[in-house]
């Protein structure tokens, strides 16, 4: 349970040996840059943006090679990947790589090419799909649709909608023009529209085509001087040469599948020189010299003074924080907390002069989720498969790693919750012992079963959050000790202690307990009067103590009674824990029906194979929904009632310079 206390660390060498140390500390990722000497007369900063641009787009270049090739030549992939991690290279191959860094970029620009080659080609192959689309409804003509007409005839092409008819255009023409001489056919016709062909005299073309436009008469958009199904044979067989340049294109592309990993360690690359170059323009520099300052973990400072103060020319500084100064956090926990910082992270680090909770939390995180999930099956499936996977993937993601580690934490907790509660998939023993051997065999629960006895688990749920709201309040008088304040822990911590000690004990006795425990407990007078004595002095103490900075003995005092009302919020809190008896008897209830619905099959071989269908596909639902429960609510039992007693957050997590690769891990040469 510790935050890792850091120091600051200036570094002042001579500018030759500037590139050597930063890829140094680099490597190392155990320092944290803030500069501070930005301002010191005759240093000045490098400009390296455009450097620092250049890297970024030869990176970006690599990455959108690897997507063309995961198109065209996707790699194979197991449904685990995501946890596998980054492979680790040996430095030496890292380095053939950057040697051919050029090469490998001008691959990745070829490969980019030829994917927007194929991007072209597939533009050309629907533009002449579009064509073909605008000659399907003229298919049926057998001339040029550019042919105009004989020395005496025209020949005029358009459509018209559905509802217009062949006999509605001859007595229209009949009618106003007295136009007999024309010959009206349709060519082809659907449900959008008909395609019409219309013969008349040159001298008539244009009275006939003004007619025709009172009934929506278009012609059509492109003419072609070929015939239109020799024009679509045309531009079926150019789509078909141009699908196979395509297949050649992306053959081409696939052959460059054997460059994925120089393209990758290049890509990380000039990612790292990026990442460097934009440290380096933040650095002061004088003509001969430059300055580096950063946060180290005091416990990393000898690390660095062997690989920088040592080997090279320069001066190393190590100071104590400044009282202003807030640092980035680190948090430092044994091999069973840590599987916990992740929940802590996401709620917020521990600000200066707070201590990290994550060792008091990761118990009650573990004991309360296996509380709720509480079923023994469920808990060694959870914990032998968490097992597995770390054992099978040791180069996970460290937040990974620590996700799965908490969560196989917390199966061990649920598979001892099941066994004192006698859970074990349900009922499932009991049932399929009366089901297909007609006697019912019952594995006895350790201490009891939720399912008989709830209101005993409602007791002891609300039992266990008041010990948790107390360790929480106790934190809070451990971190005023730890500075010092001793009137503010006796006012703000002991006086709420004797206050709500002396309201459980006058609980104790009454009816309303006895109805709940389902016993009565008696106490003597003097446990009695304890109580009383308890309740009353608490009370009276933080209605005069709360508003002790207040001068105002009448406002004092309304502060200290306002406060007292936040008694209410610590019922409330108090009762929140019912979620322990929710959630676990949500698991049990469920996993029971999963049985019974399984066992209404029969005892036969039907019977056999229904149960197992039901069992498998109802428990792995069950398993999957009180999993998510059982998480969300155990971080709410966190975040809200026991942080809500001591802990505020709010610190910066410490963000070392080092090498940020997205595909491989360098390992480095000892």
């Amino acid at each position: 349970m510790a935050v890792l206390q850091m120091q600051r660390i200036s570094i002042c060498g001579l500018k030759k040996d500037r590139k050597a140390i930063l890829e140094k500390i680099q490597s190392l990722g155990i320092m944290e840059m803030n500069q501070v000497a930005e301002d010191e007369q005759g240093f000045e900063k490098m400009d390296t943006l455009n450097a620092r641009i250049s890297f970024e787009k030869k990176a970006q270049t690599a990455e959108q090679a690897l997507a063309v090739l995961d198109i065209y030549a996707p790699k194979k992939k197991s449904i685990f990947a995501s946890l596998e991690g980054k492979p680790e290279i040996e430095k030496s191959k890292f380095n053939q790589a950057m040697d051919r860094k050029d090469e490998i970029i001008k691959n990745a620009a070829q490969i980019l090419k030829k994917e927007r080659s194929i991007a072209e080609t597939k533009g050309n192959i629907l533009k002449l799909e579009n064509q073909i689309e605008m000659l399907d409804p003229w298919l049926n003509l057998d001339v040029p649709m550019n042919f105009k007409g004989t020395k005496k005839t025209t020949l005029i092409l358009g459509t018209v909608t559905p509802d217009v008819t062949t006999d509605m255009l001859y007595e229209k023409l009949a009618q106003e023009e007295q136009l007999e001489g024309v010959e009206i056919q349709t060519v082809y016709a659907d449900k959008d529209v008909v395609s019409l062909a219309v013969l008349c005299m040159n001298t008539e073309a244009q009275a006939v085509e003004d007619v025709l436009r009172t009934f929506g008469f278009a012609r059509p958009s492109r003419l072609t001087h070929w015939i239109p199904a020799k024009k679509v044979e045309m531009l079926e067989t150019k789509i078909r040469m141009l699908e196979e340049q395509i297949v050649e294109t992306e053959n081409v592309i696939a052959g460059y599948a054997d460059a994925r990993e120089e393209l990758e360690i290049i890509s990380d690359y000039f990612r790292m020189r990026a990442g460097k170059y934009e440290v380096l323009g933040t650095l002061p520099q004088s003509e001969r010299t430059f300055f580096i300052s950063g946060y180290v973990p005091e416990k990393a400072v000898p690390v660095v003074k062997k690989a920088i103060g040592e080997k090279f020319d320069c001066v190393l500084d190590i100071e104590e924080l400044k009282e202003e100064e807030e640092p980035p956090v680190i948090l430092e926990n044994n091999a069973f907390s840590d599987s916990v910082e992740g929940v802590l992270e996401s709620f917020g680090l521990p600000k200066k002069g707070e201590i990290d909770p994550t060792t008091v939390m990761s118990f009650f995180y573990v004991f309360f989720f296996g509380m709720m999930l509480s079923d023994a099956g469920y808990g060694a499936l959870v914990a032998l498969a968490c097992f597995i996977v770390l054992k099978k993937f040791p180069r996970m993601s460290k937040s990974m790693h620590k996700s799965i580690k908490m969560f196989m934490f917390c199966g061990v907790s649920t598979m001892v919750w099941g066994i004192l509660f006698g859970g074990y998939f349900g009922n499932v023993v009991d049932i399929v012992s009366q089901t297909f051997f007609g006697k019912t065999v019952t594995i006895p629960a350790l201490w009891f079963a939720p399912l008989d006895n709830p209101m005993k688990l409602l007791i002891y749920s609300v039992g266990f959050g008041l010990v948790h709201l107390f360790v929480g309040l106790g934190m809070k008088g451990y971190m005023e000790l730890k500075e010092g304040k001793i009137l503010d822990f006796f006012c703000d911590v002991v006086l709420w202690y004797i206050f709500l000690a002396g309201l459980i004990l006058l609980l104790i006795p009454t009816d309303i307990f006895a109805s709940l425990a389902q016993t009565e407990i008696v106490f003597s007078p003097f446990m009695s009067t304890l109580s009383k004595v308890l309740a009353i002095g608490g009370a009276v103490g933080i209605i005069l103590m709360s508003g002790r900075d207040n001068k105002n003995p009448a406002l004092r005092i309304a502060l200290g009674a306002y406060d007292l009302y936040n008694v209410t919020g610590w019922l409330s809190d108090a009762l929140s824990y019912s979620r322990l008896l929710a959630l676990g008897l949500a698991t049990g209830v469920i996993a029971s029906v999963v049985n019974q619905m399984g066992s209404m099959f029969g005892k036969s071989a039907v019977g056999v194979i229904g149960f197992v269908l039901v069992f498998l596909i109802g428990h792995t639902l069950n398993l999957a929904i009180n999993i998510l429960g059982a998480y969300v609510h155990t971080n709410r039992l966190q975040f809200v009632e026991f942080f809500g007693k001591f802990y505020e957050g709010g610190g910066k997590s410490f963000e070392p310079f080092k090498a940020d690769t997205h595909y491989v891990d360098i390992k480095e040469e000892k």
